[in-house]
C-alpha cells in the first residue's frame, strides 16, 4: 500500500511538472506578461532585441512586440539618430509603450543626411540628391518624389530662399466679390478657376533668370494663405500661372501681397538654401566658418514619422509614446486652407482611444506636429511636450474627452502662417496650462461642445495674419475660457487682432477670470449669441475697444476695463445685461457706438448701464504688477487677478 501511494504521488508530480512547462511556453490568453524590446542605432535587426543585443529599427521591434502576443510590451529606444523613420501602429499594437531609454535622447528623423557638398557658384555649395529612399513595407504613406520643403542644418530650421528678403511684394490682381461670412456660404460669387490660378505681378518684381520649375509663391489672404507652385509665367502680360488652385483668389479681401520661395533670386544671406529641381540639387549658402564636412544637413523624405492608425470599429488603444524627439518631415505642395489644416503631422492619429503622448520634442517639421483625422480620438493625453519650428501648426486634435496640458508651443507657421498652436474642436476636451508664443496667427482656434480652455499663457501671436486672436472660438457651444493670460498682441491691420474672440455660431460660452495686457481689442465677438463675459481684467496702454457686431444676448458682469486712452464699445445693443463693470479711461472717455451690420450708425458719449467709473488701483502697472491695492473697487466686487497670473506656470516650473 505504501509503495502504491509513493508511485501515485510521483505520477502526480510528473503531471504538475509537465503542466508548468506547457503553461510557461503557452500562457493563457488572459494572463499578461511584461516584455521589453530594445532598439539602438548600433543594433541589428537579426539580433534578439535585448538590452545588450538590440534591434536596429523600430519596425523590427514593433513586429517582435506583435509576436509576443498578449504581453504588456515595451519598446525602449536608445539614444542616437534614426533616419527615414515611418512607423505605423495599428489596433494589434494596443497596449504598447514606446519610450526613450532613461537618460538618453533618441531622435527619429523623417529624412536622411545630404552628403558630398561641392562648390556651386560664388559662395554657394550644392549637393546632388541621391535616389529617393523608398519607405519600408510597413509604411503606407510617403512622398513619391523627393519634395524638399524644409532643411535642418546643424540641428536648426534652415531659412529657405525668400524673395523679398523681408516683407512682401505687392501684386495687381483684384477680386472685389463680397465675403458673406463662413456661415453665409463664403463668397457671394464662386471664384473661377482662372481667378484661383493667376496673379498679375508688377513689372520688375520677376527677374529674367527666374526659374518657374523651382519657384513657389505664397499668396496672402485675410486669415490664411495659399502656397502653390508655378506652371508658367506670361512675361508679356506680367501674369504668374499657378500649378494648382489657391484657396482664395489673389486680391481677395483687398489683400494684395505675396512672397516668392525657392529661387536663386531669394538667396540673399548666408544660412539660406533652395531645392534646385531643374538640376536635382540642394543649394546652400554656408554661414561664416561653417565646414560642411563637419555639419549634419538632413532633408525630409517622409510626411509622417509615427502614425497610430485605427478604425472606427477597432481603435488603437492604450498606446504610450514618451520621451522621444521627432524631427524633419515634408509636405505636398498645395494650399493649406484655414489653419493650414490640409497637412498631416509628424505624429498622425486616426481613431485612437486612451493613448498618451508625453515629454516629446517635435521640431523642424514641415507640417503639423500632431494631427488627428476624422475626430475619432477619445481619451487622448498630450502632456509636457515641446513643439517648435514647425512649417505648419502644433496640436490639431478633435475628438472627445482629450486633455492637452503643460505643452510648450512656439515658432510655428514658419512656412504656412495661418497655422495655430491648437486647432479643431470636439467635445469635453481640455486645453490647460500650456504656453504658446511667437505665432503668425491665432494661438488657439477651437470649437465644439463643452470644451475647457484654461490657464494658458499666450503672447506675441497674430504677428502676420488678421482676424484672429490669442483664443479664437468658432461655432462653440458651452465652451469655457477661464484664467488665461494673453499679452503683447499687436494689431497688424486687416480685420484686426484680439485676445478672446467668439465668432460665428458661438453660443452659451463663458469667458471668465481671464487677463489681457497690451491688447487693444481684448474682446471681439461676431455673430455670437447668449454668451457671458465676467470677472476678466482687460488692460490696454492706449485705446481699448470691445466689439459685438451682429451679436445678441450677451451678459457682461464684473469686468475691469482699463485704457490709457478712450474705451469704445461697438454695438452695445448686443449686451442685454451690464452688471458692475469697472471702466477706467485715461482720456476720460467711454463711448458707445451703434452699428448697422458693420457700419457706424450712431455714437453715445457715455458708459453703459450700471458702470463703475473708477481707477482699479493696480499695484504697479508700469512694472506689470497687476495685483490690486487695498481699497480697489475690484476687490470689493470679488474680482481677482490671481488665477490668470498662474497661467502657464505649471509648465514654467517644470522646465526650470
Amino acid at each position: 500500500m505504501t509503495r502504491f501511494l509513493l508511485l501515485e504521488c510521483l505520477a502526480i508530480a510528473a503531471c504538475f511538472a509537465r503542466f508548468e512547462i506547457t503553461h510557461a511556453a503557452n500562457p493563457p490568453q488572459n494572463v499578461r506578461r511584461d516584455t521589453s524590446f530594445y532598439v539602438s542605432p548600433t543594433g541589428q535587426d537579426s539580433w534578439p532585441g535585448t538590452s545588450d543585443r538590440p534591434f536596429a529599427t523600430l519596425e523590427r521591434a514593433r513586429d517582435a512586440a506583435r509576436m509576443a502576443g498578449p504581453a504588456r510590451t515595451r519598446i525602449v529606444v536608445r539614444g542616437g539618430s534614426y533616419f527615414n523613420v515611418s512607423l505605423v501602429l495599428e489596433p494589434v499594437d494596443s497596449g504598447l509603450t514606446m519610450e526613450a531609454a532613461r537618460g538618453e535622447k533618441p531622435i527619429l528623423y523623417g529624412g536622411q543626411r545630404i552628403l558630398n557638398w561641392k562648390p556651386d557658384s560664388g559662395e554657394f555649395l550644392a549637393a546632388d540628391l541621391p535616389p529617393f529612399p523608398r519607405p519600408t513595407a510597413a509604411a503606407t504613406e510617403a512622398a513619391q518624389t523627393w519634395q524638399v520643403r524644409m532643411l535642418q542644418v546643424d540641428g536648426q530650421f534652415a531659412e529657405p530662399a525668400r524673395y523679398p528678403a523681408e516683407g512682401t511684394l505687392t501684386h495687381l490682381s483684384s477680386f472685389d466679390v463680397p465675403w458673406m461670412s463662413t456661415t453665409g456660404g463664403g463668397w457671394k460669387r464662386a471664384p473661377t478657376r482662372q481667378e484661383l490660378t493667376e496673379l498679375r505681378y508688377q513689372a520688375g518684381d520677376i527677374r529674367e533668370q527666374f526659374d518657374v520649375a523651382n519657384a513657389e509663391v505664397t499668396v496672402f489672404h485675410m486669415w490664411d494663405e495659399s502656397r502653390v507652385g508655378l506652371a508658367a509665367i506670361d512675361r508679356t502680360n506680367h501674369v504668374l500661372k499657378f500649378s494648382s488652385p489657391a484657396g482664395h483668389p489673389a486680391g481677395a479681401f483687398g489683400v494684395k501681397t505675396y512672397v516668392l520661395w525657392n529661387t536663386r533670386q531669394g538667396m540673399t544671406r548666408p544660412g539660406q538654401w533652395y531645392h534646385d529641381r531643374t538640376r536635382n540639387k540642394i543649394v546652400y549658402w554656408p554661414q561664416p566658418g561653417q565646414d560642411l564636412s563637419k555639419i549634419e544637413i538632413i532633408a525630409p523624405t517622409r510626411d509622417v514619422i509615427l502614425k497610430l492608425r485605427g478604425k472606427s470599429a477597432e481603435k488603437v488603444r492604450d498606446v504610450t509614446i514618451a520621451g522621444l524627439t521627432l524631427a524633419v518631415t515634408t509636405v505636398p505642395l498645395k494650399a493649406g486652407g484655414f489653419a493650414a489644416a490640409n497637412f498631416d503631422g509628424a505624429v498622425s492619429l486616426q481613431n485612437t482611444e486612451n493613448c498618451s503622448l508625453s515629454q516629446l520634442t517635435i521640431a523642424r517639421v514641415a507640417g503639423q506636429a500632431v494631427n488627428s483625422h476624422e475626430r475619432g480620438d477619445a481619451g487622448l493625453r498630450i502632456e509636457g511636450c515641446d513643439i517648435h519650428d514647425c512649417g505648419a501648426g502644433g496640436i490639431y486634435v478633435g475628438g472627445k474627452n482629450n486633455r492637452f496640458a503643460n505643452n510648450l508651443i512656439y515658432r510655428i507657421g514658419r512656412s504656412f502662417p495661418s497655422a495655430v498652436g491648437f486647432y479643431r474642436g470636439g467635445q469635453n476636451n481640455e486645453i490647460v496650462h500650456n504656453e504658446i508664443h511667437d505665432t503668425p496667427y491665432s494661438a488657439i482656434t477651437y470649437g465644439g461642445t463643452s470644451n475647457l480652455i484654461a490657464a494658458n499663457l499666450i503672447y506675441r501671436c497674430m504677428q502676420t495674419l488678421h482676424d484672429g486672436a490669442a483664443i479664437y472660438i468658432f461655432a462653440g457651444n458651452g465652451v469655457v475660457l477661464r484664467g488665461n493670460f494673453a499679452r503683447d498682441i499687436v494689431d497688424t491691420g486687416g480685420y484686426g487682432a484680439s485676445a478672446y474672440y467668439l465668432d460665428e455660431r458661438s453660443t452659451n460660452c463663458i469667458v471668465e477670470k481671464n487677463l489681457s495686457l497690451g491688447v487693444a481689442r481684448p474682446s471681439h465677438n461676431h455673430m455670437a449669441t447668449n454668451n457671458v463675459i465676467r470677472e476678466n481684467i482687460f488692460i490696454a496702454e492706449h485705446d481699448l475697444t470691445l466689439t459685438f457686431p451682429r451679436c445678441v444676448g450677451f451678459a457682461l458682469e464684473k469686468n475691469v476695463f482699463y485704457a490709457g486712452g478712450k474705451i469704445s464699445i461697438e454695438n452695445p445693443a448686443a449686451v442685454s445685461r451690464w452688471t458692475e463693470n469697472i471702466f477706467y479711461s485715461g482720456a476720460n472717455r467711454v463711448e458707445q457706438i451703434a452699428l448697422k451690420a458693420y457700419s457706424r450708425s450712431g455714437e453715445l458719449n457715455q458708459p453703459p448701464p450700471n458702470a463703475i467709473l473708477a481707477d482699479p488701483l493696480f499695484r504697479d502697472l508700469g512694472k506689470r504688477d497687476l495685483h490690486f491695492e487695498p481699497g480697489s473697487p475690484a476687490l470689493r466686487l470679488g474680482i481677482s487677478v490671481e488665477a490668470a497670473l498662474q497661467a502657464g506656470r505649471e509648465l514654467t516650473a517644470q522646465r526650470n
